[in-house]
């Protein structure tokens, strides 16, 4: 990564960040379940038998109630299992909000439980970020786990990017190994991109 780009890429981090933190608690929670209403209006959504979560940081958007919609129409849930040791993680099965779940001193929770799945299985990804563009990329943390996740030999599912509005934004700074997402749904809009990563 260029010296530019590392710069451009805290910038925005931050920016980011500070978004987040003046979203207010009961602001959080009502548009939360704006995006998910959204993301169940999709076909996709319907047609998944699979479907992998985030497990929501403080200030992020909450996916709790995805997974409670999904197990209601009988849908498998995983979410993820993070090595940070071994930079790389796994898709594990969750059957309920009430998992023990290890929560770090970042604020990430971790399962517990559950058995791992393939991710030839997964049908429908919900990746997190801090910020997304309308051409599909996103920016994260930091770690690159997701852009790993998704390079992996036979992932195949239909990825959606989860965010509220304020985290989109023109254009994310890009490099060779960032994967581009199938689509976005905020609180306010649905914007998909197979279109534009096939040229049509």
């Amino acid at each position: 990564m260029s010296e530019a780009t590392h710069d451009n890429k805290k910038a925005l981090r931050n920016e980011l960040r500070q978004r987040l933190r003046r979203i207010g608690e009961d602001e959080l929670a009502e548009r939360s379940h704006a995006a998910a209403q959204r993301l169940f209006d999709e076909p996709v959504f319907d047609r998944a038998r699979v479907v992998m979560i985030f497990l929501s940081m403080p200030n992020e958007i909450d996916t709790r109630p995805i997974a409670l919609r999904c197990w209601q129409r009988q849908k498998t849930v995983t979410a993820p299992l993070v090595h940070f040791e071994q930079r790389h993680m796994i898709p594990v099965v969750i059957r309920s909000l009430n998992d023990p779940m290890d929560t770090d001193e970042r604020g990430l929770s971790n399962p517990v439980e559950g058995g791992p799945m393939p991710i030839e299985d997964i049908d429908l990804l919900i990746v997190p970020g801090l910020g997304f563009d309308p051409q599909g990329h996103r920016i994260g943390r930091g770690a690159g786990f997701y852009d790993r996740f998704l390079s992996q030999p036979g992932f195949r599912a239909t990825t959606f990017g989860l965010s509220f509005d304020e985290q989109v934004v023109d254009t994310v700074p890009t490099q060779a190994h960032d994967v581009p997402l199938d689509g976005l749904i905020t609180d306010r809009r649905t914007l998909r991109f197979s279109a534009i990563h096939k040229g049509s």
